[in-house]
């Protein structure tokens, strides 16, 4: 069996210190060659079956999710299932969400007028839950600077009160242990940590699909869809596959081999590998005079101050993200402690 750092380098050969990862994920070598193959195939007239790539990522990511294929939908966008949820909400009611989360988590809330959304500071949202409170929506782990919510602590707290959990793990799912089981809804963008190519997302309803209306179901939202293709549909799917929006069948055909890849590496291996990068460059910080925000336990590092050097930074080969004035460095599993220190050798220099 391979080890970790063979299989990675074997899919991995960046020509930077690519640090972005929050921003957007690498895509894996064979992720590369199966989408070559897809359009290639294409062009000849010879299409693969890219309705089975949409399968087997579905069945992967919810592997990965720890919950049932049936509870995962596919489509390309956390704000359009936001929209859903945001949609399926009676009026007047209370969504809690944390302050400076990302827009596709709660912009859809605000545009309904005649919900009460809520903002609170991200540690404060578990004590925030009130009688009343139809809905926290949270992400996971914050994009702008790697906190991660509470999540034990925001569930045991909805359902004291009886409200239902919106988790957005667009920038946890790949790394962090993720049990997307414990809430009603879980989305996830997975051009990110989980290496796929952009236009892939999910979708996590629960077993009775959470009250939500298919407001956008087209023909892929059929029980049988190739009988679904004209008039009416007559029998929506039983299974969260009643949310799938019709798929960017290349970028499922990539991304069934990228969450094949996260399968293999194991969840558990990356995450370590991601913290003790993050953690060496906290460390290396400090040494710099610098602090950095606090996110424990998260592989997104953000430095106040520094979000000016970006663009030095990106000519000298190294990519990071300058987000509200501060420096974020993301650490993924194609990452090695020298990325680590060319970083930290450019900031003191």
């Amino acid at each position: 069996m391979e080890t970790f750092e063979t299989l990675v380098r074997t899919e991995f050969a960046p020509k930077n210190t690519y640090l972005n990862t929050a921003s957007t994920g690498l895509l894996p070598a064979r992720t590369v060659a199966a989408m070559h193959t897809a359009v290639e195939s294409s062009a000849a007239g010879q299409p693969t079956d890219m309705f089975a790539d949409v399968e087997a990522t579905r069945a992967s990511f919810a592997r990965l999710a720890g919950v049932p294929a049936g509870r995962v939908a596919a489509g390309a966008s956390v704000a359009v299932y936001t929209g859903l949820i945001a949609a399926s909400l009676p009026e007047g009611a209370e969504v809690l969400t944390a302050e400076g989360d990302f827009s596709s988590v709660v912009n859809p809330f605000h545009v309904r007028r005649d919900l009460k959304v809520r903002s609170v500071p991200l540690e404060q949202i578990a004590e925030a839950v009130r009688p009343g409170t139809a809905l926290v929506a949270v992400s996971a782990a914050q994009s702008a600077d790697g906190r991660i919510a509470d999540l034990p602590a925001i569930r045991a707290a909805a359902r004291e009160h009886g409200a239902r959990t919106y988790i957005d793990a667009s920038q946890a799912a790949g790394w962090l242990d993720l049990d997307a089981g414990a809430h009603d809804y879980v989305a996830a963008v997975a051009f990110k940590w989980l290496l796929c190519p952009r236009g892939v997302a999910f979708l996590v309803v629960p077993e009775d699909l959470g009250g939500l209306s298919p407001l956008f179901a087209g023909w892929v939202a059929g029980e049988h869809p190739w009988d679904s293709c004209y008039g009416p549909i007559d029998e929506l799917a039983h299974s969260a596959r009643r949310f799938d929006e019709s798929p960017a069948l290349f970028s499922y055909a990539g991304a069934r081999r990228s969450l094949e890849l996260l399968e293999e590496l194991g969840v558990d291996a990356v995450r370590a590998h991601d913290l003790a990068l993050a953690e060496r460059f906290r460390t290396g910080l400090g040494s710099l005079g610098h602090e950095p925000l606090p996110a424990p336990a998260s592989p997104i590092v953000s430095v106040p101050g520094l979000g000016r050097r970006q663009g030095e930074l990106s000519g000298k080969g190294i990519e990071v993200s300058d987000r509200a004035g501060n420096l974020r460095a993301a650490f993924h599993l194609y990452n090695t402690p020298e990325d680590v220190d060319r970083l930290l050798t450019a900031l003191a220099g």
